[in-house]
C-alpha cells in the first residue's frame, strides 16, 4: 500500500533513518524503514526536505511508449508530442521514476490524483499515461486550450494557477513551462503534428 510523501517525509524526519521503496512479487510498490530484500531501494531524503527515487527497470528510451502515447492522445483528444514532452520533463520515461514529493511513474500522478483517476498501479506504463492525459486533458479543458496556463496547472496545481491567473512566480514552474513548451514544438518539428489543440 502506498504511503503519502508527506508522511514519509514526517516519520523519517521522526525515526532518523533511511525509507526503502520495495517492490512485492505482485508488482505492488511498499514504504519501508526495514529493507526486506534484493527488490528493494534507499528511498532517502534530499538536500531540498524531500524524497526522490528511481527505481530500477526504468527506461530512458522516448521511442518505448510511442504507440501508448499516440493512442491515448487521439483518445482524448491530446496532441502526442504535448504528452511526450510532458513524459520527458517529468519523468525522463523512467515509468519507475518517484519525486521527492511522492509523484508517481512517467507522467508523475501524486498518489491521490492517481486515485481519483482510477490508475491502480501508477507504475505501469500505459495506465500512467492514460491517467496522466486524462487529468491533463481536464485542466486543459478548464483553463480553454491555453499551454502556457495547462502546464502551470499541470506542474504547481490548477487551484494556484486559477486564484493568479498566471504563471505563479515560482522558478520550478516557470522553468517546467518553458521545457515543456520547447520539447513540445521540437518533438512537432521532428514528427509534424496529428492535430492542434492547444493555444499557448
Amino acid at each position: 500500500m502506498l504511503i503519502t510523501a508527506t508522511l514519509l517525509a514526517l516519520a523519517s524526519a521522526a525515526w532518523g533513518g533511511s525509507m526503502y521503496i520495495c517492490r512485492e512479487k505482485s508488482g505492488a510498490m511498499n514504504f519501508t524503514n526495514a529493507p526486506t530484500g534484493a527488490n528493494c531501494r534507499p528511498y532517502s531524503l534530499s538536500q531540498s526536505g524531500g524524497f526522490q527515487a528511481t527505481m530500477g527497470g526504468g527506461s530512458t528510451d522516448s521511442t518505448t511508449y510511442d504507440q501508448d502515447i499516440r493512442r491515448i492522445g487521439r483518445q482524448y483528444q491530446v496532441e502526442p508530442q504535448l504528452i511526450k514532452a510532458i513524459i520527458q520533463a517529468e519523468s525522463d520515461f523512467n515509468h519507475r521514476a518517484v519525486s521527492r514529493r511522492g509523484a508517481l511513474g512517467l507522467m508523475q500522478l501524486m498518489p491521490d490524483t492517481a486515485r481519483e483517476l482510477h490508475v491502480v498501479n501508477p507504475f505501469n506504463a500505459r495506465e500512467n499515461i492514460d491517467g496522466g492525459t486524462r487529468y491533463l486533458r481536464q485542466i486543459l479543458d478548464n483553463f480553454k486550450g491555453n499551454l502556457t496556463l495547462s502546464l502551470a496547472a499541470y506542474n504547481a496545481g490548477p487551484g494556484l494557477v486559477t486564484r493568479t491567473g498566471a504563471v505563479p512566480e515560482i522558478p520550478e514552474t516557470q522553468q517546467y513551462v518553458t521545457k515543456v513548451i520547447r520539447q513540445y514544438k521540437e518533438y512537432k518539428r521532428q514528427n509534424g503534428s496529428d492535430f492542434l489543440l492547444v493555444r499557448e
